[in-house]
């Protein structure tokens, strides 16, 4: 599975985490009143859009093959990419009418990407290990 990954990382993984990316940026920076309202908690709502920057961006990190580090120690960048950028996103929202610097929300992005960066590591190692079908 992760070799299929691997062949088609352009079209399943890197343009994906750019469109994500920029989603992500667009809708946190929308004023607090054009936010839609989906009924559930603010916390849940970014633990799940920042799992899926991390799930994204861990799988970019292991499957580019130009820096070797990255690559190496793709879950401490993830959670160090994704958490910086978590904290600026907060600090970005200070200037965002409606919307608010908080550090809850900051626990909530930094725990969904954490859960998504083990669940991912996780798969990478099963299917990994899986022997290969011929």
């Amino acid at each position: 599975m992760l070799r299929f990954f691997e062949k088609h990382k352009t079209g399943l993984v890197y343009f994906p985490l750019t469109i994500y990316w920029l989603l992500l940026l667009t809708l946190t920076s929308l004023p607090g009143k054009d936010l839609p309202d989906i009924k559930i908690s603010d916390k849940i709502e970014h633990g799940l859009a920042f799992w899926g920057l991390a799930v994204l961006l861990k799988l970019t990190l292991v499957l580019q093959n130009k820096f070797q580090k990255l690559k190496e120690h793709s879950s401490i960048f993830t959670l160090l990419i994704v958490g910086v950028y978590a904290a600026l996103d907060e600090l970005h929202q200070l200037f965002i009418p409606g919307r608010d610097c908080d550090i809850l929300d900051w626990t909530a992005d930094f725990s969904g990407a954490l859960i998504a960066v083990l669940v991912i590591g996780f798969l990478i190692k099963y299917f990994s290990t899986e022997p290969a079908r011929e």
